[in-house]
């Protein structure tokens, strides 16, 4: 994978997520983006039964089952001398800390919104991290050929409740039974479907102008009026493209089109290789900036995911490289660990396969096999002692004590439930008194997965119990007063995987009371995930 007219091989990759509210088509966008660009070799349906017809980039059963992502993917695919780097998140709200910690990889974002919903909760939760991190995001504005809210509408919305500038690239020509196509009004260009109207995207035509005869045979009167209008407001009422607004996050290109039927697609390839930035710095402590053109490699784990193939029980640590050239087979330092590890079989994944990463640059994601020794927010590098940071824990919104099955399997179930903390899908806190672990989530549906997932890979069956706590917080004070909190406290005070102490509070009056009481401690609701070298 070289470089672009002899610039540094980084310059050509374009590592980028696609973030949206569940349902609005963020799947099959992933799918066809893949598709365009060689990666896999048929899109298949989310909801279609069958192992071939399922949607390559959700793999887990619940998934499958449910229709919707709950775990990140990485994908790697080539085009047109450029190699992307799609990070596929989860839509589903309950996972969001999985998303949250997925945009600390990226250099950029396409928001994927429901062209008949317009922006909905998770969008804009989402879209809010992508502010934080200062992410430029790309608008597909999805299901244009099903009916839908008035094109202006839908940019006059996310100006106004994102506060963004918007830059139609794109028009719908019609929506729903009168959907003709997009017009490209930049580049003049007509995108259709062969015969009928409605049907899947087959063809580019050039054209002169909004009076082509190409456009006016083809479409409807009414509908040529209503695009004339759109084309003729959105030059005067909307932003020019601005590349450097665009990369600040202040301005947000749109394009309008339909996943499922291929229209957007190659355009949104396009312009992500022509103006989404490559990789970019990475903070790291003691106020270290890593810049992706240093000589050393430097790189950190955002995600681990265990048991990808259900046969080999094998663990993967996704890897985003900030900097150097990484070679199959070099030895790098695991700061937390303070060891060197040799990385033998770094892993690329092409949607459908996988492939040993002989090479690879910063912005690039791999994936490292190992045995649990890496995890979510660990750095290695060349041998310098320095932690990427910025990849946070949440205090979790729901906390439920274990109840196992079987008493003889307990070993398997805190195995599980280590694994799957450090994969990040859940939170697991071991109280100053008694046996049995709490664990601690974000949003519901992180329950069944690990239920489903512990019974499925590691044979144990659990179920969970109420506990008298809502919420938990990390504890920073001097160890004299943890200690006086912990004597007045006990029932209350738990260690969380990297013992760390917590506290776990029955409610929001109980937080006020505490911190009154102790107010030489900070309670958190986030704690950075930085190990100390």
């Amino acid at each position: 994978m070289a470089g672009l007219s002899g610039k540094a091989p980084y310059q050509s990759r374009r590592t980028f997520a696609i973030i949206s509210h569940p349902d609005a088509g963020k799947t099959t966008l992933t799918e066809k983006l893949l598709l365009s660009g060689g990666a896999i070799r048929a899109a298949g349906q989310v909801r279609a039964r069958g192992e071939r017809r399922r949607a390559r980039s959700d793999w887990m059963k619940i998934e499958q089952e449910r229709g919707i992502s709950v775990s990140s993917s990485v994908m790697t695919f080539e085009r047109k001398g450029i190699v992307y780097n799609l990070l596929d998140t989860p839509g589903h709200e309950d996972f969001s800390e999985d998303t949250y910690r997925t945009l600390t990889a990226v250099d950029a974002a396409i928001m994927v919104i429901d062209a008949a919903k317009g922006i909905e909760t998770q969008t804009r939760k989402l879209f809010e991290v992508c502010r934080l991190r200062d992410i430029p995001i790309i608008t597909f504005v999805n299901k244009i050929d099903r009916e839908g809210r008035h094109a202006l509408e839908i940019l006059d919305e996310v100006q106004e409740a994102l506060a963004l500038d918007v830059s139609p690239q794109t028009w719908p020509v019609g929506m729903g039974s009168d959907f003709f196509g997009v017009y490209d009004w930049q580049q003049k260009k007509f995108h259709t479907s062969e015969g009928e109207r409605g049907g899947a995207y087959a063809e580019t035509r050039d054209v002169s102008g909004l009076e082509d005869e190409i456009l006016t045979a083809t479409v409807f009167d009414r509908i040529m009026d209503e695009l004339t209008e759109n084309v003729e407001l959105g030059a005067e009422g909307y932003a020019e493209f601005d590349r450097e607004s665009f990369l600040e996050g202040h301005l947000t290109p749109v394009f309008f089109g339909s996943a499922l039927r291929d229209y957007g697609i190659e355009e949104v390839l396009d312009f992500i290789a022509a103006f989404a930035p490559p990789p970019h710095s990475q903070p790291a402590t003691g106020g270290r900036t890593i810049m992706p053109e240093e000589d050393k490699v430097t790189g950190f784990v955002f995600k681990v995911q265990a048991n990808m193939d259900p046969k080999h029980r094998d663990r993967i640590a996704f890897v985003r490289l900030c900097s150097g050239t990484f070679k199959r087979g070099m030895k790098l330092k695991h700061v937390r660990a303070n060891k060197q590890i040799a990385v033998s079989a770094p892993i690329f994944f092409f949607a459908e396969e996988r492939e040993i990463a002989d090479l690879a640059y910063p912005g690039d994601v791999i994936g490292v096999p190992n045995h649990g020794q890496l995890r979510v927010g660990d750095t290695l590098t060349e041998g310098e002692n320095i932690h990427v940071t910025g990849l946070p824990a949440f205090a979790p919104e729901i906390l439920r004590r274990v109840r196992l099955s079987d008493t003889m399997r307990v070993k398997q179930m805190r195995q599980g439930l280590q694994d799957l903390a450090e994969e990040g899908l859940v939170q697991i806190f071991k109280p100053d008194l008694g046996s049995n672990w709490i664990v601690g989530v974000v949003g519901a549906l992180q329950l069944d997965v690990v239920v489903d997932r512990l019974k499925a890979e590691y044979g144990t069956e659990i179920g969970f119990e109420a506990v008298p706590y809502n919420t938990a917080r990390w504890i920073e004070t001097d160890s004299q007063t943890l200690q006086k909190m912990i004597e007045a406290h006990r029932m209350s005070i738990a260690n969380d995987r990297d013992d760390k102490p917590v506290f776990l509070f029955k409610n929001a009056w109980e937080v006020g009371h505490v911190t009154e009481k102790f107010p030489d401690v900070t309670f958190r609701e986030t704690r950075e995930i930085v190990y100390e070298a």
